[in-house]
Order: structure tokens, then C-alpha cells, then sequence
């Protein structure tokens, strides 16, 4: 008998080229930011120190058990947007366009939900203050607020799940880790260090501040808002370089600090207000008589 042909060992597939590891991300207990540094590189060092806070964040966001959790995530990206528009024009615009943008993507994200922790949270503090008997009243708007947080947290950890979302996070990693890349170029003879360039950003932040002295009298809600925002500049750009400015940095920060927690009570009251109102008017026919009572105090009380 012809003996059958033995078959070919079937070739062994080739191994697809191993991906390029992503630099394991680290910093130190400040960004380090001294006043040699070029200025694309403090910002880096700036960057780097809050991404890795982030990141560190992430886990404790995904899980949901503490709320300061998320609180930490999203204040590391206000301070990376920060960062960018204090230091960003140090840097090619085309080159790190994409890295601003998504990360205000994933702040907003962030904020819708902790936006609403912060009402809850708020107006559990208030239902605490209640008679016993009253607290059930004020449940329907605290009701609607959990159901929102829940909504928003959906859309957010669908985000963090993304692949989109791991690819920008290992690509920002690298950026943050690799002096000179994405560095715009500068002559010779153009400020480019921290000790040149930071004074005159330090000032425009507190003159931007000091403009709302002659309206403060007569402030509305709205204005006092503006002027939050532009203390929250002042801060930031401060406490980007305070290493550099020295110990004497301190106190003014910690003023700037106090300047912006009240405003952004009186933010927060303002927003809880509106938000009782809406749904006062919302739900007209839908709430007891206790309840629209109940609310409609809360509503007086935040204003």
C-alpha cells in the first residue's frame, strides 16, 4: 500500500509586534516647579503632578462608595485645565489640542455628577434639620436629584469604560512624562523661564480679581459668580509656582482660598434655589400639600 502523505506542520502564526509600554506614571508630593524651569516644563511638572492624582482617583470613582472620591478626580482635572491655560502657551497648539480637549470632556462628566452630590448632600444636611415628622415631605425633590446622579454616573463610567477613554489616558501619560515633546519653539532671547514669564501671569490673575472692587456693593448673584471664577484663576496660578514664590506664598493663597469657598457657597445656594423652583413648578400637580410646603421652605431658606 501507498502510505499517505503526512500534511506540513501548519506555520505558526506570527506574533503581533508587542505594543510600546506606557511609562509608569509618578510624581512627588508637589509638582516641583522651581524658577529655571522652562515654562512648558513647569506646566509639564504641573500636568503630570495632578494627572497622577487623577488616575490614582479613578478606581475609587468607578466603585462609588465614597463621594470624595469622584470630588478628588474631577478637582485634579479643573487643576490640569488650569495648568493648560496658564502654561499652554508654551506648547504647540496642534500638538496638545487633543489632550485639552478630552480632558474637558471628562470634567464635564465628572462635574454633572458631582454637581448633584454636592445638592444632595446639601439637602440632607437641611432634611436633618427638620422636624421628624417633616422630613418625609422633602423626599420628592431629593428623589429627583439621586435619580439624575444616577443618570449621570451611567454616562460617566461608560466613559471611563471606553477604549477611547484608556487610549488618551496612556497617550497623556507619555506626553506628561517626556521633556521637550509638544514644546513650542522660542528665540534666543524670548522670556521662556518661570522666574520671566509667571510675574506678569500672577498679576493679570489678581487684577482680573481687584476689577469687581467697584461693583461688589451692588452685586448680583451672577457677578459674584464671575468674580469665583476669576479668584479660582488667581489661586491656581499661585499654587502652580508656590515652590518657586517661596513660604511668603502662603497666606496669600490661603486668603485667595477663603475668597472662593464663600463664593462658591453662596453659588451653591443659589443653584439649589433654582433648581427647588423648577421643580416646584414642574410638579404643581403632582406634590401634597406637605411636600410643596416642605420644598417651598427649602427654596426660601437657600435664598
Amino acid at each position: 500500500p501507498v502510505p499517505e502523505a503526512v500534511p506540513e506542520p501548519a506555520a505558526e502564526p506570527k506574533a503581533a509586534p508587542a505594543a510600546k509600554p506606557v511609562p509608569r506614571l509618578t510624581a512627588g508630593k508637589t509638582p516641583g516647579v522651581l524658577t529655571d524651569d522652562h515654562l512648558a516644563e513647569a506646566g509639564r511638572k504641573v500636568l503630570r503632578f495632578h494627572l497622577a492624582r487623577m488616575v490614582a482617583r479613578e478606581a475609587g470613582t468607578r466603585q462609588g462608595r465614597d463621594n470624595e472620591e469622584l470630588h478628588g478626580m474631577r478637582v485634579a482635572t479643573r487643576r490640569q485645565r488650569a495648568a493648560w491655560r496658564v502654561f499652554g502657551v508654551a506648547f504647540d497648539q496642534k500638538r496638545t489640542a487633543r489632550h485639552q480637549r478630552r480632558l474637558k470632556e471628562v470634567a464635564r462628566d465628572l462635574g454633572a455628577v458631582r454637581d448633584l452630590d454636592v445638592l444632595i448632600e446639601a439637602g440632607v444636611d437641611y432634611q436633618k434639620t427638620l422636624p421628624s415628622a417633616d422630613r418625609p415631605a422633602f423626599e420628592p425633590l431629593l428623589a429627583k436629584w439621586r435619580a439624575q446622579r444616577d443618570a449621570a454616573r451611567v454616562v460617566l463610567i461608560k466613559e471611563l469604560d471606553s477604549d477611547r477613554y484608556q487610549r488618551w489616558v496612556d497617550e497623556y501619560i507619555a506626553f506628561v512624562q517626556a521633556e521637550g515633546i509638544g514644546v513650542g519653539s522660542v528665540g534666543p532671547v524670548d522670556p521662556h523661564r518661570v522666574r520671566d514669564t509667571m510675574p506678569s501671569r500672577i498679576w493679570a490673575a489678581y487684577e482680573g480679581v481687584r476689577a469687581y472692587e467697584p461693583v461688589m456693593r451692588w452685586a448680583d448673584v451672577t457677578t459674584l459668580h464671575d468674580l469665583r471664577i476669576a479668584a479660582k484663576w488667581l489661586r491656581y496660578t499661585l499654587e502652580f509656582v508656590r515652590e518657586a514664590l517661596g513660604p511668603e506664598s502662603a497666606p496669600v493663597i490661603e486668603r485667595v482660598v477663603a475668597l472662593q469657598d464663600h463664593l462658591g457657597w453662596l453659588h451653591d445656594a443659589d443653584v439649589a434655589a433654582g433648581l427647588a423652583r423648577g421643580f416646584l413648578v414642574e410638579h404643581a400637580g403632582d406634590l401634597s400639600e406637605e411636600e410643596s410646603a416642605a420644598i417651598g421652605r427649602y427654596l426660601v431658606d437657600r435664598e
